[in-house]
């Protein structure tokens, strides 16, 4: 059985929709999350012990936990946040999860790859802590910063398709429904194919932006 140009369109538009909103949502939580690790860590600019024991065992934790384990994991979580556990909207709260402390590592070690150096004459320009972060650190870490997303991004596209393997919605879903479930390969190759440009298309862009930005 072969499935219409229609239902790939609808699907890859609803891969799109879970990327684009997850990565919107994990970016801020991944961003947020790896400055704080950074800045409250022993030595650094807002040196906090309490803080930094409390937060790195929470990434740990959520980014030891397989993506398809939290995705059913969190239903009661999900039904509350969104109304319901099936569905592409549903799927994005998981996905936000799995994706804010993947990213928040990548985050943290690009923001502690920038020279010691730049801080130090930064503290004697007299910059506060937040001119620092958003006047040294993120702008010294930017072209990292774009690979890192880079990497969010192509992994979101792979957590998308295990995500429609339960209802989730996306060429995932159509992948397992009209594919695996009813023996058609034309759709199965069609949806890795179409993952498969994706992902290289989304890679080129990064690495394109990144080459960019360090040339700025």
């Amino acid at each position: 059985m072969e499935v219409s140009k229609e239902l790939i369109l609808n699907a890859l538009w609803e891969t799109l929709y879970m990327v684009s909103v997850s990565l919107f949502f994990g970016g801020i939580i991944g961003i947020f999350l790896g400055v704080l690790l950074v800045v409250t860590r022993k030595g650094h600019i807002l040196e906090n012990r309490l803080i930094y024991s409390s937060v790195n065992p929470i990434v740990n934790i959520f980014r030891s936990i397989p993506f398809i384990i939290l995705l059913v994991a969190i239903i009661p979580f999900t039904r509350l946040i969104v109304g319901t556990s099936i569905g592409t909207t549903a799927a994005i709260v998981p996905l936000v999860l799995h994706i804010g402390p993947y990213f928040s590592r990548l985050v943290e070690n690009s923001l502690l790859e920038v020279d010691e150096g730049i801080i130090e004459a930064a503290k004697a320009m007299g910059a506060t802590p937040l001119q620092i972060i958003y006047r040294f650190l993120m702008p010294e870490a930017f072209s990292s910063l774009i690979l890192s997303l880079t990497t969010v991004t192509i992994g979101l596209i792979g957590a998308t398709a295990m995500a429609g393997a339960i209802g989730g919605g996306g060429l995932g879903d159509v992948a397992i429904t009209y594919g695996y479930q009813r023996f058609s390969s034309i759709t199965i190759l069609v949806t890795v194919v179409i993952l498969v440009i994706l992902v290289q298309a989304i890679q080129e862009i990064g690495n394109r932006l990144e080459r960019k930005a360090r040339r700025i």
